[in-house]
This record gives structure tokens, C-alpha cells and sequence, in this order.
């Protein structure tokens, strides 16, 4: 084809998922990440057994890892606690590194941002969830974000775990009635990172050699038109993060997201960079939006996935190819896009 990238659109009704996925792949891989948000630490966990038969390399949380909800952090704790305790949950923890951001739900209270009171001691309760040592830094540092470069045998990728919650100003409410909850802010107005924050983006993306760049934001940052959490709703932080990627010369940034209880691709193409923005939203693992009857998202790739459903990164480096899938339940492959990457 003349595009750089192939989509295949693999995406199937709820009544096909008895069916059981081919489980020959020509797609060669050389790395995995496994990734996925929206977990009810109460509900039942079919996609964890699923996501390691996919082999992963690591996995990667995109919030909303449980859903505590709650100014009580005994009840916080406890809920991570039974997290922890899932059979299927453990195995995967055994067999490969996790990392993780976290969202609303496990931050603490629905939509919070700067202001929820009881972020510092929900910070450390995300980290003992975590397993983090009682000396590393973001033991001590305001929020969670977190870099960590793999060096792989062909490649280097690079993950760099924002926090969208810690520094977030407050949304602002439409006054009128209808569905969107919430519409943007004037230009200049509000933050999502924080001061401190994006002076560590910066520099971890000035710094960085790697091959392929992976940056995990609990929400959204291309589709906007919804109404809900979206970086859209700062639209001076999404040129921020854009005119960052363009004048540090960043390789092949690939962002992950959750929070929408649905699935879906999105890209764009950015002036100044030689390949394309995708945003790859992967949610939920426990429950899904499965009256989802459709929303604007002009970046759209291929259909919303609206049952539960996990994120999948295969790269092969000798084609400096990645490609990205949605699957479910018994494995089964819900939509499918390759996107061949320059060197």
C-alpha cells in the first residue's frame, strides 16, 4: 500500500466471542507489552490467563487499577490487598515486571485532580501495591511518574509513566445539559503535569536514545470530542506535549491510555515528526461501556472495541515494526494495525 501503515480491521460482534481465536500468527515479534486499565478488584479476572498466552515481556497499567473511591485509605488498602490476592492476577506478577500509572478511581475520588486532599497517602498505598522499595524516589517525590529503558538485544525502548491526576487543575463543568460533562478551558488555562512534572518530561525526553518511546497517560490524549477526561479539555497541554516531541527530536512515541471503558486507536499526523501520533486506548479488563452506541473521535482507527478487552505491543525490530492489538476473552482478537516505524 502506499500509506505506512496497514490497518486490519478484525472487529467482531459479541456473539462471535464462543469462537475460538487461530492462534497462528505470522506477525514476528521480538518484544511484548501487555497492557490494560478499569479493573474491578471485585468482579471476576477472565483476562489474565489470556494476556499471558500472549507471552508478554512486561505489563503496564493504565489506571484505574482498582476502584477504591473512597477518603478511607484502610478501605484503599484493603481493596489493593484483595487485588493482590487474585490467583490469575499473581501469576502474571510472577512471570513478568509490571508498571503502572494510576487514574481517578484508584487516585482516590471520580475525576480528581490537585485538589483531592487525600493524595499523598494514596500515593504510597499505590506504591506499596506496587511493591516499590521504601527508598526509591517516588517514595518522596509529589506523584507517581516514572521512566525505566529497556535494553534489548536489538533496540531500546523507553516507558515513561506520566501522572495525570497529582497536578491536574480542576475540570471545568458545562452549564448546559447536555451529555458531555465537561468542555476546555480557555488557551493558557490549567495544567495536567504540573510545573515539575513537565520539567521532567523534558528532560527524559531530551535525553532520551531510545529506539521506540512509550508514553502511558491514564486519559486520553488525541480523542477530545467526547466530553469526558481528556487532555482535549487543556488544549495548551496537548500543543505543549506535541512542540516537545517535535523540538527534541523524539523516535517513535507511542502513547497508551485507558479510563473510557472502551477500546480504540487513534493517530494523527504531526508537522515536524517523520512518523504518525497513534494513541493506542485500551479499557476495560473487568467491564466495558456495552451500550456504547457510538462518539465523535475525527483521529479514529477502525472500530470502538466496548467489551473487555487488553492492549498488546509486538515489536520486531529488524522491520522496525510495531504491530497493536485489542483482544478478549479465550484470546480472541477483537482488531489488529501495524505501523512500520523509520530508523
Amino acid at each position: 500500500m502506499k500509506n505506512q501503515y496497514v490497518l486490519l480491521f478484525l472487529f467482531l460482534s459479541i456473539t462471535s466471542f464462543c469462537f475460538t481465536q487461530n492462534k497462528n500468527n505470522d506477525d514476528k515479534s521480538d518484544y511484548v507489552i501487555a497492557f490494560g486499565s478499569c479493573n474491578k478488584q471485585n468482579e471476576p479476572q477472565p483476562l489474565w490467563n489470556e494476556v499471558l498466552k500472549n507471552t508478554p515481556n512486561l505489563f503496564i497499567w493504565g489506571g484505574d487499577n482498582i476502584y477504591g473511591d473512597s477518603d478511607d485509605m484502610q478501605k484503599i488498602a484493603n481493596d489493593y490487598k484483595l487485588q493482590n490476592n487474585n490467583p490469575e492476577y499473581q501469576k502474571l506478577k510472577k512471570t513478568v515486571p509490571v508498571l503502572a500509572t494510576w487514574d481517578d478511581h484508584d487516585y482516590g475520588k471520580n475525576d480528581a485532580g490537585v485538589e483531592w486532599e487525600k493524595k499523598k497517602e494514596s500515593q504510597q498505598l499505590f506504591l506499596d501495591f506496587l511493591d516499590v522499595p521504601k527508598g526509591d524516589l517516588r517514595r518522596s517525590q509529589e506523584g507517581i511518574y516514572l521512566s525505566k529503558v529497556f535494553e534489548l538485544e536489538k533496540a531500546t525502548i523507553k516507558v515513561i509513566i506520566l501522572d495525570t491526576r497529582y497536578f491536574r487543575s480542576a475540570l471545568q463543568r458545562k452549564d448546559s445539559n447536555e451529555k458531555k460533562r465537561y468542555e476546555p478551558w480557555d488557551n493558557g488555562e490549567g495544567t495536567i503535569l504540573g510545573d515539575t512534572q513537565w520539567k521532567w518530561l523534558e528532560e527524559e525526553l531530551a535525553s532520551s536514545y531510545a529506539d521506540f518511546n512509550i508514553i502511558v497517560s491514564s486519559i486520553q490524549f488525541l480523542s477530545a470530542e467526547h466530553g469526558f477526561e481528556t487532555w482535549g479539555n487543556f488544549p495548551h497541554e496537548v500543543e505543549r506535549l506535541k512542540r516537545l516531541l517535535i523540538d527534541k527530536k523524539v523516535k517513535n512515541i507511542i502513547l497508551l491510555s485507558g479510563d473510557r471503558h472502551i477500546s480504540e486507536l487513534s493517530m494523527t499526523k504531526v508537522s515536524g515528526l517523520n512518523y504518525p501520533l497513534v494513541d493506542f486506548t485500551s479499557s476495560g479488563l473487568t467491564h466495558a461501556y456495552t451500550a456504547y452506541k457510538g462518539e465523535s473521535n475525527k483521529y479514529r482507527l477502525g472500530n470502538v472495541v466496548s467489551v473487555p478487552s487488553f492492549g498488546l505491543l509486538k515489536f520486531n525490530f529488524d522491520a522496525n515494526e510495531v504491530v497493536m492489538e485489542m483482544r478478549g476473552e479465550n484470546n480472541m482478537l477483537l482488531q489488529k494495525f501495524k505501523q512500520k516505524y523509520p530508523r
